[in-house]
């Protein structure tokens, strides 16, 4: 249309043709949001799974404190922890198996209590002391239930022993950090006794214990005084097993621990 035409229709009010505008272009369909992925949802589960049975465990703990272990129902746990019976047995089978678990927290929180003493130090002697204060250090919370606690691990048929078939996970753990102390000490230690000094060390480390569970002393300061005490005496010995005049004896040691242990 020329310009004078539509100028003229524009004037007695007909409105000047538009310019068709450009199709538009169809937005692209909108993706759904994809699905959690099962590991994810598994992670969760798992937390929350974590965390039940962390308060299950603390529950028992403070019954068992409070009422002994022998009164001190599963019923009762799960009431304690907030949870149903079924539940508490659904994440631990027996009382055994609550303390396995505090066992095993405990190993874990003495592991990372004694990892500065075994990143820094060098000496035989400063590992030990260091490793077994750690030891006492991570234990301190419950030594008022302490003499309860190990007069179950006390009994021979007990599978809360340190020498039962149900504590081996809990023992070989126990045992394999005692075998980082010596492979980061500075010392040569006979081929024969290096195998099998991890375990000493770990038998060490019991007796210590049961001597904490009996130590009334403030702050238990004569457990800390033995461990000072006995550590440099415990590297002398290892020095002296390198000698030829003892190698017969640490034989014989060797062979009565076997037959005693195995």
């Amino acid at each position: 249309m020329s310009r004078s035409v539509t100028n003229s229709l524009e004037l007695v009010g007909v409105p000047k043709p538009r310019s068709p505008e450009p199709p538009q272009s169809p937005e692209p369909p909108q993706s759904p949001e994809p699905p959690q992925s099962a590991a994810s949802d598994e992670r969760r589960r798992g937390s929350k799974g974590e965390r039940t049975r962390a308060v299950i465990v603390e529950a028992a703990l403070r019954l068992f404190r409070e009422h002994g272990y022998e009164a001190t129902t599963m019923r009762a746990i799960a009431k304690e922890a907030g949870v149903a019976t079924g539940n508490a047995y659904y994440y631990y089978g027996s009382k055994e198996e609550m303390l396995q678990e505090f066992y095993a927290r405990n190993h874990a929180e003495h592991v990372a209590a004694c990892r500065p003493v075994l990143d820094a130090e060098t000496k035989l002697t400063a590992r030990i002391r260091g490793v077994l204060r750690a030891l006492i250090d991570v234990q301190a919370p419950y030594h008022a239930f302490s003499a309860k606690l190990y007069k179950h691990a006390a009994e021979p048929a007990s599978p809360l022993s340190p020498f039962s078939a149900t504590s081996s996970p809990r023992r070989t753990a126990a045992i394999a950090l005692y075998a980082e102390v010596l492979s980061g000490a500075n010392i040569r230690v006979p081929a024969a006794l290096r195998k099998r000094l991890p375990e000493l060390l770990w038998l060490y480390s019991l007796g210590i214990v049961l001597y904490w569970v009996h130590d009334s002393s403030p702050g238990c300061e004569r457990t800390y005084r033995l461990i000072d005490s006995t550590a440099p005496v415990a590297e002398r010995l290892i020095r002296l097993a390198r000698l030829p005049v003892l190698r017969s004896m640490t034989r014989q040691l060797l062979s009565v621990l076997d037959e005693v242990l195995h």
